[in-house]
C-alpha cells in the first residue's frame, strides 16, 4: 500500500519527538528532567473539575451536541471574548473545535486552495507549515531578527506578500519566544492586512500568560475592520492548564466559520461533551486560580532567566509571556565543537538526562526551547547539569 504524497511530506512534530524520548529514557529508570512540552504542571482547577463531574452525574454530557459546540459553551466564549477583546460576538461566529491545533486545522482546510500563500513568522510553532501543506497551501516563512525580539516587520511582509498570498498568522505572545506585539506594531500589521484583503490569523493560545507588567494587545480589538479580516484562535488548555480536555474555538467571519463547522462535523463531529462543560466554567468562573498559577510562572521566569542568561555561550531575549525560553546557543555548540543543535540536544539528553526541544523544528537551528511550565525545583537543577554538560563539552 502506498501511502498518500501529503503524509509522506509530512514532518513530525519535534516537540512530541522530543517529549516521548524523555519518557522512554524515564521508564527506563533514569532521572530525566523534561522541559519539552508546553504543559502546565498543575492540575486542572477544582472549580472547572467539579463543573464536569456534575455534568456527569446529571447525565447532561453522554449525549452528542452540534459539532460546532453547546450554545452554553458558545455563550461563555462570547461573554469571555466582550470581556477581553471588547467585542460582541453572535454563535455563528464560533466554532469550539477538539483543541485549539484543530481549529487551526480546519481553518486552513477552509480558506486554502493548492498554492495558496501563507505568511509566517520565524520562528514559529512547530505545526503551522505542517496544517498549512495539508491544505495544499505553501507556507512562507519571514525570520524575525533576535535584535528584534523575533518580531517581523511591516517591509518584510510586504517584501513576502505576492498575489498568491492569502493570510499571515500572528502568534503574540509567541510560541517559542514568548515575545509580544505592541498595539502600535499590530495596528501597523492589520492595517496593511486590511490594504491587501488578507486574512489575520491571530493565535491568542497565550494571551493571558504575560509577565512582569506586559500586557497582550489583540489585533482584532484594534479596529472594525481588522477584526472582519481576521479569525482568532484560543482555548483553554494553558490559561487554566487544561491540555488534556482538548477544547479550543475559533471566532470570526461567519461564512468563514460555517466552512469550519461543516469540515468538523465530517471528521470529529463535537468536542467532548464533558469537556464543554468544564470549559464554561473555566472561561465564565472564578478566575482566581488561573492567576496564581500565571504568577507561578512569572516567578519562575523570574528566577530561572538570569540562571540561563548565565551559562557559556547562551544569549536570550527575555520572554514577556508564554512559558517558554528561546536562548541562541550557537557559541555553547562552537565550545564543545558542535555544528547542529539537533545534535547538541541529543547528547544533552544522553549525558544529563535534560530533555530540550531543537530549535530546528521552529524554523531556528541555532537555539533551543525549554519550557519553564515545570517545578522550579526541576528548572534549577536543568541549568546546574546544562552548565556541567558545556563545560565537560569543551574542546
Amino acid at each position: 500500500m502506498k501511502l498518500s504524497q501529503r503524509v509522506t511530506n509530512l514532518e513530525p512534530s519535534v516537540t512530541l519527538a522530543a517529549a516521548a524520548k524523555a519518557k522512554e529514557l524515564k521508564a527506563q529508570g533514569l532521572d530525566v528532567i523534561n522541559l519539552t512540552v508546553g504543559e502546565p504542571n498543575f492540575t486542572t482547577p477544582e472549580n472547572i473539575e467539579s463543573a464536569a463531574i456534575e455534568g456527569i452525574k446529571s447525565g447532561k454530557v453522554s449525549f452528542y451536541t452540534p459539532s460546532g459546540g453547546t450554545p452554553e459553551l458558545k455563550a461563555a466564549i462570547a461573554g469571555f471574548t466582550e470581556k477581553n477583546y471588547d467585542l460582541m460576538i453572535e454563535p455563528k461566529n464560533i466554532i469550539v473545535t477538539s483543541g485549539a491545533k484543530f481549529a487551526l486545522y480546519t481553518l486552513f482546510q477552509a480558506i486554502l486552495d493548492a498554492g495558496n500563500e501563507v505568511i509566517i513568522p520565524v520562528p514559529y510553532w512547530v505545526s503551522y507549515g505542517e496544517q498549512v501543506k495539508l491544505a495544499q497551501g505553501n507556507p512562507i516563512f519571514v525570520t524575525g531578527s533576535q535584535e528584534n525580539d523575533y518580531k517581523i516587520t511591516l517591509d518584510q511582509l510586504e517584501a513576502a506578500r505576492t498575489e498568491k498570498t492569502k493570510a499571515l498568522i500572528i502568534n503574540s505572545p509567541s510560541n517559542p519566544t514568548g515575545m509580544i506585539y505592541t498595539e502600535a506594531e499590530l495596528r501597523e500589521i492589520g492595517e496593511w492586512a486590511v490594504r491587501h484583503e488578507l486574512l489575520i490569523v491571530s493565535d491568542d493560545i497565550y494571551d493571558h500568560l504575560v509577565y512582569n507588567g506586559n500586557e497582550a494587545a489583540h489585533i482584532a480589538s484594534l479596529s472594525d475592520e481588522i477584526f472582519h479580516h481576521t479569525v482568532i484562535i484560543n482555548g483553554v488548555s494553558k490559561t487554566y492548564s487544561m491540555t488534556g480536555w482538548r477544547i479550543g474555538y475559533a471566532i470570526g467571519n461567519a461564512e468563514i466559520i460555517g466552512a469550519m463547522t461543516s469540515i468538523a462535523s465530517q471528521a470529529t463531529s463535537n468536542p467532548a461533551s464533558v469537556s464543554q462543560a468544564a470549559a464554561v466554567e473555566a472561561l465564565a468562573g472564578e478566575q482566581v486560580t488561573a492567576e496564581k498559577m500565571r504568577q507561578a510562572f512569572e516567578e519562575r521566569l523570574n528566577t530561572i532567566y538570569p540562571k540561563l542568561a548565565d551559562l557559556p555561550g547562551f544569549k536570550l531575549n527575555k520572554p514577556q509571556g508564554a512559558f517558554y525560553l528561546f536562548p541562541n546557543i550557537k557559541e555553547a555548540m562552537a565550545m564543545g565543537g558542535y555544528d547542529n543543535v539537533t545534535t547538541w540536544v541529543n547528547d544533552l539528553l544522553e549525558q544529563e538526562h535534560v530533555a530540550l526541544v531543537t530549535g530546528e523544528g521552529f524554523g531556528a537551528p541555532d537555539n533551543v526551547r525549554m519550557s519553564y511550565s515545570a517545578s522550579m525545583e526541576d528548572l534549577e537543577e536543568a541549568v546546574v547539569r546544562i552548565r556541567r554538560f558545556i563545560e565537560n563539552s569543551k574542546q
